[in-house]
């Protein structure tokens, strides 16, 4: 009997999320091949890197070759890069996903063409465009760089009318390259996000909606299942199943929402595993990276039910104390090998408990440790 030679993905990106892909992959007999701009980024000591740009077709047409399947590990690979390599090997997600997910404006219409209300918005490409949008949905407003804005980059806040001038200032070279958006602030109540997995069949499976903590437009801090209505919560998993049949998305996503009383407002979409749903690995029956794997290899999906509550602590900038967090019961830690720096995302680390009463004990306790207290006291509300 011959043994089916192991499948090759090729994952675009060669940061964390790669990282947990191959952590993932490996025990399903997958081998990897990582290709980034840099080759000293934290998925090297776990997989082959092969450095080089985005337009080196002739590398990166041999790679494709190579694998069964392209993925990705961030959303700035450029889309015209994904559509060439799609026609010599499968992509997943597909890259019309990629690029909507890549264009704030493309994002936006396309939630409204699913029926997910949002923010009011308007595109801005010249000065006088930006008066008039501010003119049409008022201030307080957010201007936004359509293209490369992540982690509370390229945006502006405008306070009033009179902070146009700044905003202009700060964000006017973007766009002249690729525009800007002007959206409505939204007060909302919590920011939510819907994990979710659709493989090549149309099989569409959430993981329980997760509550987002920010601090600086960069995610802080996570806890899963949310303490929302079930009405809102089958409202948000219809919104991601219909934004993924729209899409004919394969893999894993991420669909952030803004909680706004008895109202769902559209946020933004992230075509590849998130942030917010890195305590399926600790959580729940399959992780998020474990189902990319299954989905983008046409494998049967994992069970996404939480095996526990769960609560995720995104490390920003530097590596706490483990041990002081892992004294802890049902404490798990995952550092990405990167070095400190401010801003930078060098690990994370997940508190489960039984119940929903002792993971907040356990939060309570690790605040007081630690010194957690601004990380933990917004989800404790």
């Amino acid at each position: 009997m011959n043994t089916p030679a192991p499948a090759t993905i090729c994952i675009l990106g060669g940061g964390q999320l790669a990282r947990m892909m191959v952590l993932a992959g490996a025990p399903l007999g997958v081998h990897f091949q990582v290709v980034d701009t840099h080759a000293d980024v934290c998925a090297a000591p776990l997989a082959p890197v092969t450095a080089t740009r985005w337009d080196d077709l002739v590398t990166l047409g041999r790679l494709a070759a190579q694998a069964q399947v392209i993925t990705f590990d961030y959303e700035n690979v450029p889309a015209e890069t994904a559509r060439w390599l799609a026609g010599r090997s499968h992509v997943a997600p597909n890259p019309h996903a990629l690029a909507t997910a890549q264009d704030r404006l493309a994002e936006k219409t396309l939630f409204q063409k699913i029926g997910l209300p949002t923010a009011a918005f308007r595109a801005v490409n010249t000065r006088a465009e930006l008066q008039q949008a501010i003119a049409d949905i008022g201030a307080p407003a957010i201007l936004k760089t359509r293209r490369m804005g992540y982690d509370g980059k390229g945006q502006y806040r405008l306070q009033s009318p009179q902070d146009a001038d700044a905003a202009w200032a700060a964000l006017g070279e973007p766009a002249a390259l690729h525009g800007l958006i002007l959206e409505s602030l939204v007060a909302f109540d919590q920011e939510v996000s819907v994990i979710a997995v659709r493989n090549r069949g149309g099989d569409f499976r959430p993981w329980p909606l997760t509550r987002n903590h920010h601090v600086g437009g960069i995610l802080s801090m996570s806890i899963a299942p949310a303490a929302v209505p079930d009405t809102l919560v089958q409202a948000a998993f219809a919104h991601a199943r219909k934004l993924a049949e729209a899409l004919d998305y394969v893999g894993v996503f991420a669909l952030e929402l803004f909680v706004r009383g008895s109202e769902l407002l559209g946020n933004e979409m992230a075509p590849r595993v998130h942030n917010s749903g890195h305590w399926t690995l600790d959580g729940a029956v399959t992780s998020q990276f474990e189902n990319h794997i299954r989905a983008i290899l046409d494998l049967p999906l994992g069970d996404t039910t939480a095996r526990c509550p769960s609560a995720m602590f995104n490390w920003i900038g530097e590596l706490p104390n483990a041990a002081a967090f892992l004294a802890t019961p049902d404490t798990h830690w995952h550092a990405y090998d990167k070095a400190a720096r401010p801003g930078r995302k060098v690990g994370h680390a997940t508190v489960c408990a039984p119940d929903q009463a002792e993971l907040q004990s356990r939060l309570q306790q690790l605040a007081k440790r630690m010194d957690l207290h601004a990380k933990v006291a917004p989800l404790l509300t």
